[in-house]
């Protein structure tokens, strides 16, 4: 396994990348298409090559995860892209949704000048449970000029939240969710990991 950022990758990447993306969060974009392909098409823009990092094997891409400060933001979206995907009217309504929600969502704290935001981890359904996440976030640890790094998950995610703790991430902060019903969670868990 090898570990690069996507703006080094050859460009079928990026489209495995949102298809790892789909698969990853498809609970919560299925409103806009059921079509995992299309939505796979409608997502292969947002992702800002600069700061997300895979990890490929024999020339596919394993899984990913975005590493970055408030400078730089992990997600661009383009409204224009996602009307050509989803039609004039669905495409404004996920462009209004995802804009608010992944795009400009403020963290509920402040991120210090030194502190690395760990974003959008995702494996691959064929390479879960090999160690692409661990080596990924321990990859981004070693490698990016960070000296702590937070991570936003779920409360249901429980696999994702042993992983974390195991690498040494504590919960320091946790916010309720405003639509728990639709969302299948009650919290957000903000958890740190100092070097």
């Amino acid at each position: 396994m090898k570990i690069i950022k996507l703006n080094e990758a050859n460009s079928r990447a990026q489209f495995e990348v949102s298809q790892i993306f789909v698969d990853g969060f498809y609970d919560w974009l299925k409103f806009f298409s059921k079509d995992r392909e299309k939505l796979s098409r409608a997502f292969a823009h947002i992702f800002n090559a600069d700061v997300f990092y895979i990890a490929v094997e024999d020339g596919a891409v394993m899984g990913f995860a975005a590493c970055t400060n408030s400078q730089h933001p992990s997600i661009m979206l383009n409204k224009k892209e996602f009307r050509k995907h989803f039609g004039l009217i669905m495409g404004t309504i996920a462009y209004r949704i995802l804009h608010r929600e992944l795009e400009t969502k403020p963290y509920p704290f402040t991120l210090e000048p030194n502190m690395g935001a760990i974003e959008f981890v995702a494996t691959s359904a064929n390479h879960r449970d090999k160690g692409v996440a661990t080596a990924l976030i321990n990859y981004l640890h070693e490698n990016t000029p960070f000296s702590s790094y937070v991570l936003e998950v779920a409360d249901s995610n429980l696999k994702a939240i042993n992983l974390y703790k195991k690498l040494g991430y504590q919960v320091f902060m946790k916010v309720s969710e405003k639509h728990a019903k639709q969302s299948g969670f009650e919290n957000y868990l903000y958890m740190k990991y100092s070097q």
